[in-house]
């Protein structure tokens, strides 16, 4: 029978190279003893930069003669990026590619008792390994739980399974469970092949079941579909009913080899290019957004309960979708959303993005060098087939998405980028006829219509309306700002060009446009820095911003707590979200927050540093046995900026690898101590002293990702970035300002008396020199402006002087090192000129 058990515990880690690490009797007794989901970057505040390079990771799995007369797998469900996994010193598989898992058979190296596993993780940017862009932080390491399988020669293949609903639309619903059998042994084996349906309270509502019959060795496929099963009760987020597929393969004694179970619902959905999105047949605005999977401290490596905790924090706000940005998230992460009602946007690995200085990863979303091109498509492929097979049985799954933004990219490459597109979504189709194929940040390139769906980010919100194809608004927002930040939605561009909104409160809210998903759920570690990753609703210690507070108002009618005022601080107070951890396999975690409160315990809104210290027992947070807390007051803009204290409260995630009573101690300078206790209920008993230390280390960061000598030198920002404009002349897009012609132009509208068009860097650049072509050479006359939050606007060059204009079409301007996130230019109209602007660019650092 199978077997399924996390092997989170107990592994040695070393960052670096260790030649023969993988060997039965190398000595790692030096190295450190670290527990699954692990990063390497462990701990780990919204650092800019990280460590790339290799880590190893070692332990000792015991196996016994039963586990052995099967198949015994391990199962990764993700390493970022490439992973060798070696057994007993025989290297037993490779997997690339960061964000999908992958399993590997390590019976034929195993033997009866203790068994060596090591693990070279390695997550250097490489030209054929997707994604080679982004925006975030790449962290490597065995980020993501590792499980040890054992069952039968004969079973359900791995996620073999696929569960489909037909005739939903006609109100005939049956259930059709296409199943992989795999017979790992050389003989045939005679079975039966039985799957019962269960509702949610156990009752068989369909047995699907073939003869007994030969499976040969390899992988064999069956398909059965039930007859119409009536009163079956559909799954939405109101309604989030899960069924459950058990298949059974029963030999001729009657003995069951192998059980395997799949959760799916009944839900039906259509996107419509001039309707929106329906569910169920009911017509429904999605009300969206974006999630990144990392968080303060543990990078990268959180636990199912971090995960659970963000989208439950996602649907406590009023959202109904989530749009895993910009990869495939954990299995748990649709798991969950399956429980909790939550629709899901699966986006791929094809993405780009524009420069971004020191890092690998700013840049196209296509190898421009030719020699690359075959290897990084299969990277892509069999991604986005990892992802589809993983997570096609989730009701909350209505959309796969090919990538983001995949227009970034040499201007030379874009056809291929077109090409590849367009095979991916038939891909999309072949592997699963039952979803579309989005292609998500399509408001460039001429991508929107290779897909089913198309998402458009930013300026794309306006940029084309009533587009012909079915659309979301992928991203809107953008909106800087620490906690608590301001009250409000930060809509953006989402209000472009929306018309007037005297009768209507959501101009914007048309009737072909299926949805709209905000930028972004949390704050997030940036290649681009920590101001730019800090645009959640949500900090990156899982506290909420007061947006997050606004939309909850707005959508559920929860009206916002009262704000702490200033006071005197006297006392800390200490609570989590729990005081029970249910699991110490490194799958649960807990939430602790700390908050600053005067004499008669209410809370205030000053800050000052606190510790949070583990007294006894075990456990941990990402620091090691102590987090220490800066003042806001003091941490300034800098990388540690989410390990403050801010607006009176700070907050830590918890977890052990051990059972036992764990006593943590909040101090503050000056302030009365807070105590809590919290009961770890399940795993080996702790018995001290702890392997963790008092504070861990971080990681050698910058000194990894030092700029290379063409990193070091500025960049062009700007090129295919969001644009505003005053106004636009009929047929005269603020896109075309950027889009790399000299033949296009922008215009502003005939009367409109302050011209002015912008473009968003979506980066915060220091400026060193801004470039603007005219459509026609002239005595132009202009200004140009720079913003750091898109509202407030600097004047950084005034070219309306009379005397002795330019008449170049084109104007340089430098700049004194002034940072910026947007840049405009304003016009002043000149008589006789085309009043307009053909080009703007930027040259500046990250």
């Amino acid at each position: 029978m199978r077997h399924r058990s996390t092997v989170n515990r107990a592994w040695r880690f070393a960052l670096g190279e260790h030649p023969g690490a993988q060997r039965e009797d190398f000595d790692d007794a030096h190295w450190q003893e670290v527990g699954l989901p692990h990063s390497f970057s462990l701990p780990y505040f919204q650092e800019q930069t990280f460590y790339i390079g290799a880590g190893w990771y070692r332990r000792t799995l015991t196996l016994d003669e039963r586990q052995l007369s099967g198949v015994v797998r391990l199962d990764f469900e993700g390493a970022f990026q490439t992973a060798d996994i070696y057994v007993n010193g025989v290297l037993a598989g490779r997997h690339e590619g960061g964000y999908t898992g992958f399993a590997v058979d390590i019976g034929a190296l195993a033997r009866p008792g203790a068994n060596s596993v090591a693990v070279r993780v390695d997550n250097t940017w490489h030209p054929e390994i997707a994604p080679l862009a982004g925006e975030h932080a790449f962290s490597g390491g065995l980020y993501r739980d590792v499980w040890l399988d054992t069952m039968s020669p004969l079973h359900v293949d791995w996620y073999g399974t696929r569960v489909t609903t037909p005739g939903l639309d006609r109100d005939e619903p049956s259930v059709c469970v296409e199943t992989e059998v795999r017979n790992a042994g050389e003989r045939p084996v005679r079975a039966r092949l039985i799957t019962r349906v269960l509702a949610p309270d156990d009752t068989v509502v369909a047995t699907l079941e073939s003869e007994e019959t030969e499976w040969p060795s390899g992988v064999t496929t069956v398909t059965r579909t039930s007859g119409v099963l009536p009163g079956v009760r559909l799954w939405s987020p109101e309604t989030p009913v899960l069924y459950r597929a058990v298949s059974l393969l029963v030999t001729p004694r009657g003995e069951t080899a192998d059980r395997y179970e799949t959760l799916f619902g009944f839900r039906h959905f259509a996107w419509t290019a001039d309707r929106g999105f329906f569910l169920n047949g009911a017509h429904r605005y999605l009300l969206g957004a974006n999630v990144h999977q990392d968080q303060a401290g543990w990078g990268d490596a959180v636990t199912n309960r971090s995960i659970r905790r963000d989208l439950e924090l996602i649907g406590e706000a009023g959202f109904d979708l989530v749009r895993g940005s910009h990869y495939p998230h954990d299995p748990a992460f649709a798991t969950y959303a399956d429980e909790l009602g939550l629709l899901v946007w699966s986006e791929g690995v094809f993405w780009g993005t524009g420069p971004g200085g020191h890092s690998p990863w700013s840049g196209g979303a296509y190898p421009v060098a030719g020699q690359h091109r075959a290897g990084f498509e299969n990277s892509v492929r069999t991604q986005l087939a990892e992802m589809i097979r993983i997570n096609r049985n989730s009701p909350s799954v209505v959309a796969w998405s090919m990538g983001n933004e995949a227009f970034f990219c040499d201007p030379e490459v874009l056809p291929e980028v077109r090409r590849l597109l367009g095979e991916l979504v038939a891909l999309s189709h072949a592997l699963d006829p039952t979803r579309p194929a989005a292609v998500g940040g399509a408001q460039r390139g001429e991508i929107d219509r290779i897909g089913d769906i198309a998402g458009y980010n930013g300026d794309g919100a306006w940029m084309y309306p009533d587009p012909g194809v079915a659309s979301i608004v992928s991203e809107y927002g953008s909106v800087m700002e620490d906690r608590p930040g301001s009250y409000g939605p930060g809509r953006g561009e989402l209000t472009e060009g929306a018309g007037p909104a005297e009768d209507d409160p959501f101009p914007w809210r048309y009737p072909w446009r299926s949805g709209e998903v905000i930028w972004c759920g949390f704050d997030h570690g940036s290649i681009a820095g920590r101001r730019f990753g800090s645009m959640g609703i949500v900090d990156y210690a899982r506290l909420p911003k007061r947006s997050w507070y606004w939309y909850r108002d707005a959508y559920r009618n929860v009206p916002p707590p009262v704000r702490p005022e200033p006071g005197e601080p006297r006392l800390l107070l200490l609570d989590a979200d729990r005081t029970t951890l249910e699991s110490s396999d490194g799958t649960d975690d807990l939430h602790l927050t700390v908050t600053l409160a005067d004499a008669g315990g209410v809370a205030v809104s000053n800050s000052a540093p606190v510790t949070l210290t583990i007294e006894s027992g075990p456990g941990e947070f990402a620091t090691g046995r102590r987090i220490r807390f800066g003042s806001a007051t003091e941490a300034g803009d800098d990388s540690r900026g989410a390990c403050v204290v801010r607006d009176g409260r700070a907050a830590a995630f918890f977890r052990s690898y051990h059972a036992g009573t764990t006593r943590i101690r909040a101090t503050s300078p000056g302030l009365g101590d807070a105590v809590l206790d919290v009961e770890t209920v399940d795993g080996p008993a702790f018995e001290g002293p702890s392997g963790v230390p008092l504070d861990r280390a971080a990681p050698p960061g910058a000194a990894h990702t030092a700029p290379s000598d063409a990193a070091a030198a500025p960049s062009w920002f700007g090129r295919d970035n969001p644009t505003r404009a005053s106004s636009s002349a009929p047929g005269v897009l603020p896109r075309w300002v950027n889009d790399g012609s000299p033949a296009t132009h922008w215009a502003p509208g005939p009367d409109d008396h302050d011209p002015w068009v912008a473009v968003d860097l979506e980066r915060l650049v220091t400026v060193g020199r801004v470039d603007v072509v005219f459509p026609e050479p002239g005595p132009h006359r202009f200004v140009v402006e720079a913003s750091t939050d898109r509202t407030t606007w600097t004047v950084i060059a005034d070219r309306t002087a009379r005397e002795r204009p330019s008449t170049s079409r084109s104007r340089t301007v430098e700049v004194a090192g002034i940072t910026a996130l947007q840049v405009r230019v304003r016009l002043l109209p000149t008589e006789g000129l085309i009043t307009g602007v053909t080009g703007l660019s930027v040259l500046g650092r990250l």
